[in-house]
């Protein structure tokens, strides 16, 4: 979830459609200008009972070492911590207390093993201190809903209570959840919408490849992935796939028709946050609210709030995947790289999915949820497509390769190993579960904890 950042430099009135339409026009860049941007979430537990880490006495604790520390600059709200920024990255908080690394935009996965290194060996060191481990997992594994406290953020006190009007699983996405994101550039309208379609015609493919949320509550629930099947009922007018992106010529005024139509959750004014979840954008920019009227920093914040498979900002995000244990994370921006930046292997991951029709397209994701790499599209094992992916991007990321770098390739090899087997993330923590951890949740928390040597 994008971390709000107040936008004073573009308190500019909207007062034609153009200006929504160039805000992704503006984004647009050169090849050479090209970067990757990974944003990683964990839970945080106690280390003596598993339990969510709360804010108060907590997280928010882990916040101040850090910035003490290490240099990270605190930002308050209310007077509490809530994020920190710091010079190319910064730390910000999901709704339950889940802590996201929004890393720098590297030009390479190796920066992005650095900088991801660096980051566990800072918050292992100062959880170390507290009690507190971070667990490679896509959800809170023991606690409930209720037990989890809010991190006091205006933005989550108008989202939480909405997300109980507009589906049943909306408050579980935002405490208990967490994913890995990719941000990837666009040289043009075409190359965007292009990267766009591709990014929700593999989604169901990266979901069932890192599947890696099978337990909460303490206990086994069903899926594979059941953080992905959170987002079937979360918020659906505003998440899941988007069937216009899939029309030939699909454009930048297609995004910005649907993202008129989606309710707001907010506007902010100085330091009063309005509530705007009784209008679509559409309806504010048309009609005002309570004497305010629209300005390009609110369709800029409007359009953080959207939460589709893949989603287009001044970037793409590709959120589509668990969170992963450390040793699994690197693949994510590596697979994502290899497979979207290189033109032959875009044109090549678009044509492994093209033939399907939307009703295939709907019944895979919820197949993937369940059975992840054991699911079937057409008669064809996931498994067989994500080799073919792998493969894909295998050959992007050596032909990105610079001449005196080794190839990025090398990320790769554990999740080639794994789905090889047939095996994703959760596969492998099922069968401890009901093996060698012998439903112990201890065993589970040290089992799926961060490690500096990771």
């Amino acid at each position: 979830m994008s971390q709000y950042v107040a936008d004073t430099s573009a308190q500019v009135p909207l007062e034609a459609y153009d200006q929504l339409v160039e805000y992704f026009e503006k984004a647009c860049k050169p090849r050479a200008k090209w970067r990757i941007g990974t944003e990683y979430e964990k839970v945080a537990v106690w280390a003596e009972n598993g339990h969510a880490v709360p804010f108060t006495n907590g997280i928010e604790e882990v916040l101040r070492r850090l910035a003490d520390r290490y240099s990270w600059e605190p930002v308050l709200e209310n007077g509490r911590i809530v994020a920190l920024n710091g010079a190319r990255a910064a730390i910000t908080l999901e709704p339950g207390g889940q802590l996201e690394l929004s890393g720098e935009q590297c030009e390479s996965v190796h920066c992005a093993r650095s900088e991801f290194a660096e980051h566990v060996k800072q918050i292992v060191t100062i959880g170390e201190e507290l009690g507190i481990v971070f667990l490679g997992l896509g959800m809170q594994p023991l606690s409930k809903l209720d037990e989890i406290e809010w991190v006091p953020k205006k933005r989550y006190g108008i989202m939480g209570p909405y997300m109980l009007k507009v589906g049943t699983l909306g408050q579980r996405m935002m405490k208990q959840t967490a994913t890995v994101q990719v941000n990837i550039d666009y040289d043009s309208e075409r190359d965007a919408m292009f990267k766009l379609r591709t990014g929700m015609g593999i989604g169901a493919l990266l979901n069932a490849m890192f599947a890696n949320s099978p337990i909460c509550d303490g206990r086994l629930n069903g899926y594979l992935s059941f953080r992905g099947h959170i987002w079937t009922d979360t918020d659906n007018n505003r998440s899941g796939l988007l069937p216009f992106v899939f029309r030939d010529g699909c454009s930048f005024s297609d995004y910005v028709e649907y993202a008129l139509d989606v309710p707001m959750y907010f506007i902010v004014r100085g330091e009063r946050w309005y509530d705007m979840t009784a209008l679509t954008f559409r309806q504010f920019w048309k009609d005002g609210h309570q004497g305010e009227q629209a300005t390009l920093a609110d369709w800029n914040a409007h359009l953080t709030t959207l939460f589709p498979e893949t989603r287009l900002k001044g970037y793409i995000e590709v959120r589509s995947i668990d969170s992963q244990p450390p040793e699994l994370m690197l693949a994510v921006p590596a697979i994502i790289k290899g497979l979207f930046y290189e033109a032959d292997c875009l044109a090549a991951t678009w044509d492994l999915v093209k033939g399907w029709n939307w009703e295939e397209r709907l019944q895979l994701h919820p197949a993937v949820h369940r059975q992840a790499l054991r699911a079937h599209v057409r008669g064809i094992e996931v498994r067989e497509l994500a080799k073919e992916l792998i493969d894909i991007a295998e050959t992007g990321l050596n032909r990105l390769r610079p001449p005196t770098e080794e190839s990025e390739a090398m990320y790769l090899e554990r999740l080639r190993d794994m789905v090889r087997r047939g095996r994703c993330p959760a596969d492998l923590i099922v069968e401890k579960w009901n093996g060698v951890w012998d439903h112990e949740h201890s065993r589970l928390v040290q089992g799926s904890a961060y490690r500096t040597a990771a």
